[in-house]
C-alpha cells in the first residue's frame, strides 16, 4: 500500500490580510513508519530535555492533546532542539510549481514559500496527515470543552 498523500493549496487572504502565497500547490506525503517513530522518539525526548511539562491529565486526553501539546512545545523549546524536527517535518512537502501538472513536484526552496502562515499551516497539514485529526480543530474543541461545565470528577484542560 501506497503512503497516504494529500495536496494543499494556499487559501485566500484572511480577514483581509493578503497572502502572498495565495493559490500555491503543495504535496505531503506520509513518512515511512520507521521515520515518523523515530520522528516522534525524539520530538518526546526534546520536549523532556526542554521542560516541557506533560502531565498525566494530558497523556489520558489521547493522541490529540498529546500532539497538539508537542507542537506548541516545538514552538517553545531551545532553537538547537527544535530546528532539526521543524526541518525533518519539511521533507515530507513538495511544492508543485504548475497546478495543471500536479504530477511534477519539486522540494521546495526558500523562493516557493514566502509567507510564515504557510509554513505553519504546512507543518500543521504534515501533523493532520500522519495522526488523522487537524490540531487547530482540536484545539478549537478542547476550547470548548473547557466551557462546558463538569460535574463528574474528570479532568479537564
Amino acid at each position: 500500500m501506497a503512503r497516504k498523500t494529500r495536496l494543499y493549496v494556499v487559501p485566500d487572504d484572511r480577514d483581509g490580510v493578503p497572502n502572498r502565497d495565495t493559490g500555491k500547490a503543495f504535496r505531503i506525503t506520509e513518512m515511512s513508519a520507521f521515520d515518523a517513530e523515530v520522528w516522534a522518539q525524539r520530538a518526546m525526548l526534546a520536549m523532556a530535555q526542554s521542560g516541557v511539562p506533560i502531565n498525566e491529565d494530558v497523556i489520558r486526553a489521547g493522541l490529540g492533546a498529546v500532539a497538539a501539546v508537542g507542537m506548541r512545545a516545538l514552538l517553545t523549546m531551545g532553537f538547537d532542539d527544535a530546528k532539526p524536527l521543524l526541518d525533518e517535518m519539511m521533507t515530507c512537502v513538495e511544492f508543485i510549481p504548475d497546478r495543471s501538472r500536479a504530477d511534477v513536484s519539486r522540494v521546495p526552496d526558500r523562493e516557493d514559500i514566502e509567507e510564515v502562515s504557510t509554513l505553519l499551516a504546512l507543518r500543521s497539514e504534515v501533523i493532520e496527515l500522519h495522526t488523522g485529526f487537524s490540531i487547530p480543530a482540536f484545539l478549537s474543541n478542547l476550547g470548548k470543552a473547557g466551557k462546558t461545565a463538569t460535574t463528574d470528577n474528570s479532568p479537564t484542560m
